[in-house]
């Protein structure tokens, strides 16, 4: 059975806490959500900011380019957890720019 999504990390700690989800949609797009909370973000962004939330959207036809790069079979959402969990996260849209794989990247910064 394929996997429909997949938590990549979900941490919480004295800065705050950092969640990364992918969902693949009944139409084959691969949603990767991230949300970080609390000082942390000040400390990145600025201060008084203590909100960061993003997506990254492959659509269908990316997505198995995606899965090509992973070398994830047709599992690509267990590929991307495997590979792309907790720490190792933070390099995800590096991997993705590194291999080419086109994707829609929305952000939002808050107080």
């Amino acid at each position: 059975m394929t996997t429909t999504s997949a938590t990549l990390r979900s941490t919480r700690d004295g800065l705050g806490s950092r969640h990364l989800w992918a969902t693949l949609r009944a139409d084959g797009t691969l949603i990767i959500e991230g949300q970080d909370l609390g000082p942390g973000v000040g400390g990145a962004w600025g201060s008084g900011l203590s909100e960061y939330e993003w997506t990254e959207t492959i659509q269908s036809e990316d997505v198995a380019k995606l899965a090509a790069a992973l070398g994830s079979g047709d599992d690509v959402l267990a590929a991307l957890a495997k590979r792309y969990s907790d720490d190792p996260a933070f390099i995800l849209k590096r991997f993705l720019d590194e291999h080419g794989i086109p994707y829609h990247f929305w952000s939002h910064v808050g107080g």
